[in-house]
């Protein structure tokens, strides 16, 4: 058994070799890998960080930031091929299995969006276009934990392990929360960033997903790592919180051994693991080497069952909110020696934001005649990016005032990625876009949807001069927003009673961001500063700064509410992402 290869991992690529995967982007790689200079929405590829067989990441520009960023494409290369920027399943045959890869890979986008933990890949967007979908990251710098440790001369001492834990239990604790779980974790799926914190890498979900329905669980698994109940779906052998603990107690063990204990499935009958408490007690603490050993007992049921159960065996406390931990507490106490190489892109210091302008011009046939809307601005947006706070806007108090708390910058987008990050992961919306790069002047938009459930459609979308903020659909000619279980939808689209709409691309040029939204019930957005128009609604950006500053609740708010009541109303929807791209003709 051979442990799968994970080239498509956020960050990958190092010194010598970016510079050799950078050369072969065009060449060895042919056509499965998107040329430099590829734009997809507001990001353009300058190069590339990784291939593997279920995914390619690039390194791109964020011409709307104007920042570096890691952006991971869906490709299953065994199941797919390419044409241009469209990716399409090779065989019918494969089309459940692209689509379960697929599902997965958007899923765990949004699972990472939903959180923000410092030992965890951030995930800026996610959408789907082309066939496929996107996920941007940060770039990060580092080395993995498998390359630092070959860089030692010895085991590194109990106080560092002990921090690398810590911080690990922490993203996990926060994952478990959400019934989520990694079931892939090993030193090479670890990176060891600059400032000593561990950050854990992508969670391989497409890959699983596509390999669990062609070939042998076993296949996917990295031998030591990997737990009993992972080689097999056993009744009786469920995965959960108990799968990661083993994983993460195997990476100590092959910090402190070199090699990690031996596999899990040839430990059922005669066990030739040897307790580190019995092999190491002379250099580390009999309390910290029993905890290891406990977490890596073959059966589920005698390892600690939680976070909180290891923390215990471990002596460490809880951290407060189980996400945050200070940047003060990272991994100081006897800093890793530097690796030979780092990896490449660390997060470049955001520049100014780009001024963008974006706009759709909406021809509407109705009993009245021809009208004609303008959707969009042509003034420019210029703000800071939202981590940078605005200057407060009174001058500084005494020391013995409070200083005002500075407020900030809402961004349009990012409440469209909210949207999307609240999801159920139950349902889905599958977007077809007929061209997803529309001549100004001369080609429409269009596009199509298709349901997992029953429920009712609403189109957003964010003009990238990010100064509107609209509802398109359903509007005020065309209400019929109703739509079956695998029923197809498109959209502008001719309902019975209702009058004729289309949407043209108007200018001037850049990305526009929509998300489809599949409510399982009508939706309200009253709470939401949702304004009627002649033909669409809006959502004002001042009136919608406001509202989500104030806002408290867990649910997006510009996601609206059921329009219902009662045990029996869901508050349950698919939502999916992509953008326009409006060029020159």
């Amino acid at each position: 058994m051979n442990e799968s290869q994970d080239d498509e991992h956020t960050v990958l690529a190092s010194g010598g070799r970016a510079a050799a995967l950078a050369g072969t982007i065009s060449s060895e790689s042919g056509d499965t890998v998107l040329p430099v200079g590829t734009r997809l929405g507001e990001f353009e590829i300058v190069g590339l960080l990784g291939v593997g067989g279920f995914g390619i990441v690039y390194r791109a520009h964020d011409c709307s930031l104007g920042r570096d960023v890691a952006l991971k494409e869906y490709m299953p290369s065994a199941l797919a091929s390419r044409s241009q920027a469209n990716v399409h399943v090779n065989s019918a045959r494969h089309a459940d299995m692209f689509q379960a890869g697929l599902r997965s890979f958007v899923n765990e986008a949004r699972m990472l969006a939903h959180f923000d933990h410092p030992a965890l890949v951030k995930v800026y967007r996610f959408w789907e276009a082309n066939g496929t979908a996107y996920m941007v990251m940060p770039c990060y710098q580092g080395v993995t934990l498998k390359d630092a440790m070959k860089a030692r001369t010895g085991p590194p001492e109990e106080a560092w392990l002990r921090q690398l834990m810590a911080q690990l239990l922490d993203a996990l604790a926060l994952i478990h929360a959400q019934q989520c779980f990694h079931r892939d974790i090993a030193p090479d799926n670890i990176l060891m960033l600059d400032d000593a914190r561990p950050l854990l890498l992508d969670f391989g979900a497409a890959r699983r997903a596509i390999e669990g329905m062609t070939q042998a669980f076993t296949v996917i698994l990295k031998q030591g790592y990997a737990p009993l109940e992972q080689y097999a779906e056993v009744p009786g052998m469920r995965q959960g919180a108990w799968t990661d603990l083993y994983a993460l107690a195997a990476v100590v063990h092959y910090a402190i051994d070199g090699r990690p204990p031996p596999p899990a499935v040839g430990r059922i009958i005669a066990d030739p693991y040897v307790p580190l408490a019995q092999r190491y007690g002379d250099r580390y603490s009999a309390a910290f080497l029993a905890a290891i050993d406990a977490a890596l007992a073959v059966k589920a049921e005698q390892r600690p069952q939680d976070v909180a159960g290891m923390r215990a065996l471990l002596g460490l406390h809880d951290s407060a909110s189980g996400a945050q931990r200070s940047q003060d507490s990272v991994l100081r106490t006897a800093p890793l020696p530097p690796a030979p190489a780092a990896v490449t892109a660390a997060v470049a210091p955001p520049r100014s934001r780009a001024a963008v302008y974006a706009g759709i011009a909406v021809f509407v046939t109705a009993a009245a005649g021809l009208g004609y809307w303008t959707v969009g601005s042509d003034k420019p947006l210029v703000v800071p990016i939202p981590t940078a706070p605005l200057p407060p806007a009174k001058p500084a108090q005494p020391p013995t005032r409070p200083q005002p708390t500075p407020v900030a910058v809402f961004e349009p987008v990012a409440a469209l990625d909210a949207i999307v990050a609240g999801a159920s992961t139950e349902r889905s919306a599958v977007v077809e876009v007929e061209n997803a790069r529309v001549r100004i002047g001369h080609d429409s938009l269009r596009l199509s949807v298709r349901a997992s459930h029953a429920g009712y459609v609403y189109l957003y979308m964010v003009g990238s001069d990010r100064n509107n903020f609209w509802l398109l659909f359903p509007n005020a000619i065309d209400r019929n927003n109703a739509i079956g279980a695998g029923q197809t939808m498109q959209l502008p689209g001719t309902q019975p009673g209702t009058g004729r709409w289309r949407l043209e691309a108007g200018g001037p040029a850049g990305t526009d961001h929509l998300v489809v939204m599949v409510s399982d019930t009508p939706r309200r957005f009253d709470a939401a500063g949702l304004t009627a128009s002649e033909l669409f609604s809006e959502f004002p950006i001042a009136r919608a700064a406001q509202l989500q500053r104030a806002h408290t609740g867990k649910a997006p708010l510009f996601a609206g509410a059921p329009a219902c009541t009662g045990t029996a109303c869901s508050h349950a929807y698919a939502a999916t992402a992509f953008a326009i791209e409006e060029v020159a003709p």
